[in-house]
C-alpha cells in the first residue's frame, strides 16, 4: 500500500470523527506543509501560523475537502498557498497602516492639531459604529469586505450571492449614508 493510499485511507476515518487519523496526517505531512508556508513567507512565525491555520481549515471544512489521488497534500498545499497570501496581504497593509500614522511631534502646534484630528476620528468612530449595526448583515460584509479587507468587488458579490452591479450600487448607497450621518454629526458638533 502507497502514502497515497494510507492519506485515504486515513482521511475515510477523519470523516468518521477518527481524531488519531487526523493526527497521522499531520504527522506525515506537517513538515511539507511547513516548508511550503516557509518558501511562501520566508519568516519562521509566519510559517508555524499558516501550518497551523491550514491544518484547522482541513478539519473545520473536512466535508468537503476532496483527496486528490488518494493524498491530502495538495489540498493542504493550495490551502497554505492561499492563508500565506492572506497572511502577506495583512502583514503588508499593516505596515502601510503604521506608515500612515501621523508621527508624534515636539512642537506645541502639531501636538494641537493632532489632538484635534484624534478626537475628530474618534467622533467620527463615534457616530459610523452605530450607523455600521444599523446596517443589513449584506450590507455590513460588503463594506468591510472591499473597504477594510480591499477585496475586489467582484469577489466579494460571488460570496455574498449577488451580481457585481448589484453590490457597486449597494455599496454606493451605504457609503453615502454613512458619510451624511457622519458629516450631520459634525455640524451638529460644530454649531
Amino acid at each position: 500500500m502507497s502514502d497515497s493510499q494510507d492519506d485515504a485511507s486515513h482521511w475515510v476515518k477523519v470523516l468518521g470523527g477518527d481524531a488519531a487519523s487526523f493526527g497521522v496526517l499531520f504527522d506525515r505531512h506537517g513538515d511539507r506543509v511547513f516548508r511550503h508556508a516557509m518558501y511562501q513567507l520566508g519568516n519562521r512565525e509566519d510559517a508555524e501560523d499558516a501550518v497551523a491555520s491550514a491544518f484547522l481549515e482541513l478539519w473545520r471544512r473536512r466535508s468537503r475537502v476532496r483527496v486528490s489521488n488518494g493524498s491530502i497534500l495538495p489540498w493542504l498545499l493550495v490551502t497554505t498557498t492561499n492563508l500565506s497570501r492572506n497572511l502577506s496581504r495583512a502583514r503588508r497593509r499593516y505596515r502601510e497602516l503604521l506608515t500612515r500614522l501621523p508621527r508624534e511631534s515636539q512642537s506645541p502646534d502639531d501636538t494641537e492639531e493632532l489632538v484635534r484630528r484624534r478626537l475628530d476620528a474618534q467622533h467620527d468612530l463615534s457616530v459610523a459604529a452605530p450607523a455600521l449595526a444599523r446596517l443589513s448583515a449584506t450590507d455590513r460584509a460588503l463594506l468591510t469586505l472591499t473597504t477594510v479587507e480591499e477585496l475586489p468587488i467582484a469577489d466579494v458579490a460571488v460570496a455574498l450571492g449577488i451580481s457585481e452591479g448589484a453590490a457597486r450600487v449597494r455599496l454606493h448607497r451605504v457609503k453615502s449614508r454613512l458619510r451624511d450621518q457622519v458629516s450631520a454629526a459634525r455640524n451638529e458638533v460644530d454649531s
